[in-house]
């Protein structure tokens, strides 16, 4: 029982990155149609941006005023690399066939993978400790303050995006868009404002999570975006991709699973066993756990 709570735990806790770096994909493809193979990649540059603004900027010395200004800056600059991304990489490419767009965000990718390695080195860098550990024990199950901080963070940012997307104007007028473009610029909906926006947003969201892998797992390389940004585009693919409360759910999910098979079985089947799952769902149910129910929303 012991094995199975402190699994949950850090399943909720690897979910929750999961999640946050898979809305990114799906809020793209929900209005896009396209699959920002990038997006991993931005998540990985936030980690190394965050290194940097601790380390150079800030002085290396952990504060309150210091960590929440390393998640701040490191926010700014990722959403600027992703509008960057979107207005050279994607909308010069709108009009053109989509696998035009697909072969685009790959060497965007990689662009973005070698462009860190060439800042940074292939070597591992080791994340700075941002947060305290302080780590309780409750009935053999052990809880830290770093996973609480990443679960509730990512929850709160996660509600947030969902009353968003589905309270306000702005939100209305992304739906809008992801259903039919043509119609939405008609109704006199700025199409292009709203790919900024789902850019800017997915990209904000990445960075925390690139931030919150850096705090979680310490060692970060150049190339972990591809690992994560798989994780979370099959996480999008499991819930629904283009549907948000399915990429939450789907997030959480193949966190929960990932921990259980890692737990029971053996850390290195936990990749194995993740592909094997998203084939039964894509065999069991093609368009995902909620892709039928609002298969056109964002």
């Amino acid at each position: 029982m012991d094995i199975f709570l402190q699994q949950l735990v850090n399943g909720l806790t690897i979910g929750s990155m999961f999640a946050l770096i898979a809305l990114g994909y799906t809020m793209v493809y929900g209005v896009m149609k396209l699959i920002n193979f990038a997006h991993g990649d931005l998540v990985a540059g936030s980690a190394f941006v965050a290194l940097f603004i601790f380390s150079k900027l800030l002085g290396g010395q952990v504060s309150v005023l210091s960590v929440t200004g390393v998640f701040v800056l490191t926010i700014v600059c990722i959403s600027i690399l992703g509008f960057t991304l979107e207005r050279f990489a994607y909308r010069p490419l709108r009009s053109a066939p989509r696998l035009s767009a697909v072969v685009s965000a790959l060497g965007a990718s990689m662009v973005i993978q070698n462009g860190i390695m060439l800042l940074w080195g292939p070597q591992m860098h080791i994340f700075p400790e941002l947060i305290p550990q302080i780590i309780w024990e409750v009935g053999g199950v052990v809880v830290s303050l770093m996973q609480i901080i990443i679960m509730v963070l990512s929850m709160i940012l996660m509600i947030a995006l969902y009353f968003f997307v589905e309270k306000t104007k702005i939100g209305t007028a992304i739906r809008a868009s992801a259903i039919d473009q043509d119609a939405a610029r008609l109704m006199g909906i700025n199409v292009n404002n709203i790919i900024v926006t789902i850019f800017i947003i997915g990209s904000s969201l990445g960075a925390v999570g690139g931030i919150f892998i850096g705090l979680y797992y310490r060692g970060i390389t150049f190339n972990m975006g591809w690992q994560y940004g798989l994780y979370a585009f099959v996480a999008a693919i499991m819930g629904g991709i283009g549907n948000i409360p399915g990429a939450m759910l789907g997030g959480m999910l193949l966190g929960l699973f990932n921990a259980f098979i890692a737990g029971y079985i053996s850390s290195t089947w936990a990749d194995a066993f993740t592909f094997i799952l998203l084939i039964v769902i894509l065999i069991v149910r093609p368009t995902g756990i909620l892709g039928e129910r609002v298969a056109e929303k964002v």
